[in-house]
């Protein structure tokens, strides 16, 4: 087993209707607004943008982030990360009993070195430290959803 390789699956169901979801969804500049562990999403051109995110381990990472797949008629978007973190990213957004459910789902491999050092005895903290910060994710946009 590589212990640096991780596939994560959430589902969120939120109080919206997927149309706004997927267009929350599509701007990456604006998770910081709503997403308390993405710490900075900095626009490069119109598909690509660069990211911090920090969780509740002391450690950052950096990713570059290129869009792949953007569809509001599938419910869609998929990116491809480089950097601290090299796989891909999908959300899938659904109607489900009056509001929406999204699926997250990700394939990466952890490149950081600290991380790939400690990627054995390390692992039941990171997946712990990830869980947590979907769990904020989803909060925050609940949140964020119901303002707009």
């Amino acid at each position: 087993m590589d212990w640096s390789h991780y596939r994560f699956r959430s589902v969120w169901d939120l109080p919206a209707q997927p149309a706004d979801v997927f267009a929350v969804l599509e701007r990456g500049e604006e998770y910081p607004l709503w997403w308390p562990q993405v710490r900075e999403a900095t626009p490069l051109d119109e598909r690509r943008g660069t990211a911090r995110f920090r969780s509740l381990l002391p450690y950052d990472l950096f990713v570059t982030a290129a869009a792949l797949r953007g569809d509001p008629g599938s419910g869609i978007l998929e990116i491809t990360m480089s950097g601290d973190l090299e796989g891909w990213a999908r959300w899938t957004v659904r109607a489900h009993e009056g509001g929406t459910r999204a699926l997250y789902e990700q394939e990466v491999e952890v490149c950081k070195p600290l991380l790939r050092r400690f990627a054995l005895v390390g692992r039941p903290v990171f997946l712990v430290n990830h869980a947590l910060m979907m769990r904020a994710g989803r909060r925050g946009l609940v949140a964020y959803l119901r303002r707009r």
